[in-house]
């Protein structure tokens, strides 16, 4: 998979500054366990350098990056340690020249549109938007996205579990680096089942699963009719009548004839189903890809689970 492909997948990307490489390696366990297998170490540690180096050798699930990398030699350490990806907090041309050379994706930082220009004009379309929220945070983004429409961002900065959302709601956003899973206090004092809660409940923030419908299997459409018709009497339901299926109120949808699943199916909302996808695979869920349904624009609209649940197919679909 594509390396900006896959950020985009995680969606969060911890942003960590380690001062001691002994934490590296169970802190980028606590992470992948915590469901974010991914992380920018900031090379503004004397420890950064083996830090990658040792997360790179004994996770090689993770997916280590190096941020704040300031000149050609830092980004060479960086990559020989084990980096995958690197960023920095400005643009900084020698810096972007070195990293095409290489061949190491770059995601630099910018804050205003001369220097997005300047990243387009080296050939990149991805690139980090920093101090996020200092800077305007996605207002500007929209702001700067309006003439530079090829572009997209990462924004770090200021974000949180609180604002994550509103960043990953825009699709110009590929992710958004943080750090408040993943604080100095919470790795100085080795709380690393901690740093695994947090990034769970990251994630969950992130994902925002949430039941959508239940679908019960008929026959046919005259038994279909006759159980929305129960719902109808019994609870007020309002019967609708959708195509392949009719509703009962917004959550139960009666199936005129036998669908996915031994009994019916159960639908899951997300936020993002392309990352709710990954995640879950990442997690060892099996996807019935052959089941996928995609928007107009080409993005995931939903999908179904391999396996069923209490003899209900599982789908996951697009709030």
């Amino acid at each position: 998979m594509n390396i900006l492909n896959e950020i985009s997948k995680i969606g969060i990307v911890p942003v960590i500054a380690l001062h001691d490489a002994q934490s590296a390696v169970p802190l980028a366990q606590a992470l992948i366990k915590g469901g974010l297998p991914c992380a920018e170490v900031t090379f503004r540690t004397d420890a950064a350098e083996e830090s990658i180096r040792q997360m790179s050798q004994h996770c090689p699930d993770m997916l280590v990056g190096a941020g704040t990398i300031l000149t050609p030699q830092q980004a060479d350490r960086a990559v020989a340690a084990g980096a995958k990806f690197l960023v920095s907090p400005g643009l900084n041309e020698e810096v972007v020249k070195h990293c095409q050379k290489i061949g190491v994706p770059i995601i630099p930082g910018v804050a205003t549109p001369s220097e997005v220009e300047k990243a387009l004009s080296l050939g990149l379309t991805t690139l980090k938007f920093f101090p996020a929220e200092a800077a305007g945070g996605l207002p500007m983004i929209k702001a700067m996205c309006a003439p530079y429409s090829q572009v997209k961002f990462m924004p770090t900065g200021g974000i949180n579990a609180k604002n994550l959302n509103s960043y990953l709601g825009f699709k110009k956003v590929i992710a958004c680096g943080g750090s408040w899973m993943v604080s100095q206090e919470l790795i100085k004092s080795g709380n690393f089942a901690e740093i695994t809660r947090l990034s769970k409940e990251a994630v969950a923030v992130m994902l925002g699963f949430e039941l959508r419908h239940v679908g019960i299997n008929c026959a046919d459409e005259k038994e279909s009719c006759g159980v929305a018709d129960q719902f109808e009497k019994l609870f007020g339901f309002t019967k609708q009548d959708r195509g392949g299926a009719y509703f009962a109120g917004e959550f139960i949808e009666v199936m005129k004839k036998p669908f996915y699943g031994e009994k019916g199916h159960i639908a899951i909302a997300t936020h993002y189903p392309e990352r709710a996808a990954y995640h879950l695979e990442k997690a060892g869920v099996e996807i019935n890809w052959d089941s996928a349904g995609y928007q107009p624009d080409g993005s995931l609209r939903v999908v179904y689970l391999k396996n069923e649940v209490g003899g209900f197919a599982v789908h996951i679909l697009q709030k």
